[in-house]
């Protein structure tokens, strides 16, 4: 690139730089943090549905709840069924629990009802009609939302119709349409339990037995903008198939004690600085400068969560300081291709161009490939695995910013220095590892049926342990029970969650969620247990307290109920082919198999690890499930892209494969090392709950970079000589 025109693009990206920054550091400073019901508490509201409801409606009221708490914007909400009649529903970081009530209470039974006449029904307009039988309910609306009325002031709700409703609708205003103007019978009215919302006239220019064809229309009335998003949220979000009942509403506080928070705090900083540490070793100035652009990363990362009003939980937190780990990863391409053009030209600004052009494809094909994940995990999935797919989304963006940008902004800056001192910037060298690899002429392939047996021999070995042990499934996914009690006033005035936690672990319920509500309410959730268990328990709780009288005992359901399971295995299985569609046209139609082979099998292995060690798979392991999968998928992305590059020279495949591993090595190798110091720092020096979640992701990023080498490369080769 000519001088003039690589300073105009450093200017730009200086400017692109420093402009994203400021926003960012505005957010920062301006927006506070929305805290989950682990680390600030919330609302917790129990609402009941009437003693003749089947078990079937309550459940199924249940799910419409949840879509309706999506709605509100609440991430990491939780819903659970309490006894035959009873849905606990706990909100963090709620600003207006009435707001909330109001509109998770609502019945929502929407109908569409021909206008006969005057009568005593009142209207918004300020009349009253009287109203034929429903021709259509809310089973028929697909889709509503609030926009501006284009022909006046206000809002309206726009309706989208599914199945037979466009039918039905074009019926009834066909038959409207033959009434004169003015006539009450020209009109048709939405009916909101009850209520009448909107009657709007059918427009004079529809015709008479013909109607209104299409699959949309208009809910008119004086709705301002307030109460437009209201209607159309109960509307899209759907009926409940019941009546539901507030029967009892209280703050309730976090569920970790501030000792808990503290220690996960400073094993993430901890963990942080080793990663840092580790990338000004490896890469001396250039690792400096990468160490300042995940920190740029990190603070847009979260100004971007605050600004989207993410609620911040602290598996959710530790999984933001694994993602600053992994942000490594686009940075350690972009060194390691900068140092192979070094060896090449020994001229360091343009290998750093270079370096930054060979590492784009294959930094763009692993991100792109982690964003359609993310962006149908977001759009077909619910609760906390959609939630799970906005936070992907914006780690995968921010670190595109940072490797990309700002990484490379740092280091033109640096380049005057750097010219003169090559040394200096950790690029001048291969490495002794790579230099020593690639002098021996090592073949790794040769015969990759032997990989495979070993592949085949681990996989075989994690599902025995499901077949024998069996996974143990957590109190979100099997319901349980929950228990109240009356603790004795403490001087500091409230419970110490954190010391009920501790006693309730020696007591073997390690997995046990504990709620305050008050100065004296404690709750406990704990999976199925026995009459025995819960006197154990309730000791436990004793214990902790100094005294406590139990006041319930009642039954739970799972709050990840099946509805919210089946969409994310549903949206799960649609990412993943996702995923292979996408490979088979980037790369190769073998390789995009071989990349889907080692992702189920790092899931297996992982599932089955958890099985032989009698861990609890619960919310946090799907977190951690979910986060192996896209690094699974990133290591493969990255080494058949060095393989896409070296079949050019015409080599045969198995020496091309074994080639694209071993020059991929130092990458694979160094980010892996990045990621493991925040696990081990989570895993030994982080609270207890969060062992299981440390532990799920140090077996994961194992697994998926050996599954590169010893299942991915070999299933390539073995379909490219058939």
């Amino acid at each position: 690139m000519p001088r003039p025109s690589a300073r105009r693009a450093l200017l730009v990206r200086g400017l692109i730089a420093l402009g994203v920054l400021a926003a960012s550091a505005f957010t920062l400073l301006t927006v506070q943090p929305r805290l989950g019901l682990d680390l600030r508490g919330g609302t917790q509201i129990v609402l009941e549905t009437p003693s003749e409801a089947s078990s079937e409606a309550t459940d199924r009221a249940m799910e419409v709840l949840r879509r309706r708490v999506d709605e509100l914007g609440v991430a990491e909400p939780v819903l659970a069924r309490s006894g035959d009649h009873r849905i606990v529903v706990e909100l963090p970081g709620v600003q207006d629990p009435t707001e909330a009530i109001e509109v998770l209470g609502r019945t929502a039974q929407l109908r569409v009802q021909p206008v006969t006449g005057l009568g005593d029904v009142p209207t918004p307009e300020g009349d009253a009609i009287s109203l034929g039988e429903a021709v259509m309910t809310g089973e028929g609306i697909e889709d509503a939302r609030a926009t501006p009325n284009p022909q006046g002031v206000g809002y309206l709700v726009g309706v989208d119709f599914q199945g037979d409703a466009p039918q039905a609708w074009q019926r009834v205003t066909a038959e409207a349409a033959c009434s004169p103007p003015g006539d009450p019978a020209r009109r048709v009215a939405f009916v909101l339990d009850g209520e009448v919302v909107s009657a709007p006239q059918v427009d004079v220019s529809t015709v008479c037995g013909t109607g209104m064809v299409g699959g949309s229309t208009s809910i008119t009335g004086r709705f301002n903008q307030a109460e437009a998003e209201e209607l159309a949220l109960v509307i899209r979000s759907g009926a409940l198939p019941v009546p539901v009942e507030v029967v009892e509403q209280r703050t309730v506080g976090p569920t970790l004690g501030a000792e808990a928070i503290e220690a996960s705090a400073r094993a993430a900083i901890i963990g942080v600085a080793l990663t840092g540490l580790f990338l000004v070793f490896a890469y001396r100035l250039a690792g400096l400068l990468a160490v300042l652009a995940l920190a740029g990363y990190a603070g847009l990362a979260y100004a971007a969560m605050l600004a989207i009003g993410a609620t911040f939980t602290l598996p959710g937190l530790a999984g933001f300081v694994l993602a600053i780990g992994m942000a490594v990863d686009a940075n350690v391409l972009v060194f390691e291709r900068s140092r192979e053009e070094y060896a090449r030209r020994k001229r360091l600004p343009r290998s750093v161009d270079e370096g930054f052009r060979g590492a784009f494809s294959a930094v763009a094909d692993s991100n792109v490939t982690t964003l359609l994940a993310a962006g149908l995990l977001f759009w077909l999935a619910t609760g906390p695995v959609k939630g799970f797919g906005v936070t992907l989304s914006i780690g995968v963006l921010a670190s595109l910013f940072s490797a990309l940008v700002l990484s490379r902004v740092l280091l033109h800056l640096a380049m005057p220095l750097l010219r003169w001192r090559p040394t200096w910037s950790g690029l001048h060298t291969l490495g002794r590892v790579r230099t020593w690899l690639t002098s021996r002429g090592i073949t790794l392939f040769r015969r990759p049926r032997r990989w495979l047996l070993a592949a085949g021999l681990v996989l075989l070995a994690a599902v025995g342990g499901l077949v024998l042990r069996g996974l143990e499934l957590g109190v979100e996914f099997t319901g349980g029970r929950m228990l109240e009690f009356t603790a004795s006033p403490t001087d500091s005035g409230s419970v110490d969650t954190g010391r009920v936690r501790a006693e309730l672990a020696s007591a073997g319920f390690p997995d046990a969620v504990v709620v305050t509500s008050g100065s004296d309410g404690v709750s406990v959730r704990t999976g199925p247990i026995d009459s025995a268990a819960a006197v154990r328990l309730g000791e436990a709780v004793d214990r902790a307290t100094g005294g406590a009288e139990q006041v319930s005992n009642e039954l739970i359901g799972p709050s990840l109920g099946s509805e919210l399971r089946r969409n994310a295995l549903i949206a799960l299985a649609i990412a993943v082919a996702a995923q292979l569609v996408y490979l088979a046209v980037r790369f190769d139609w073998r390789l995009g198999v071989a990349t889907v082979v080692a992702l189920v099998t790092d899931v297996v292995v992982l599932v089955g690890a958890f099985a032989w060690l009698g861990k609890t798979a619960d919310g946090v392991f799907l977190a951690a499930l979910l986060t192996v999968i896209g690094y699974s998928v990133n290591d493969s992305v990255v080494v058949f892209d060095r393989v896409r590059e070296l079949r050019r020279t015409r080599a045969p495949f198995t020496e091309v494969m074994s080639s694209a591993v071993l020059q991929t090595l130092p990458r694979t190798v160094n980010t892996g090392i990045g990621v493991l110091f925040v696990l081990a720092a989570l895993l030994v020096l982080g609270d207890g709950s969060l062992a299981d979640f440390s532990t799920a992701l140090l077996i994961g990023v194992v697994a998926g970079t050996v599954s590169t080498a010893v299942t991915a490369a070999p299933v390539a080769i073995v379909l490219e000589k058939r």
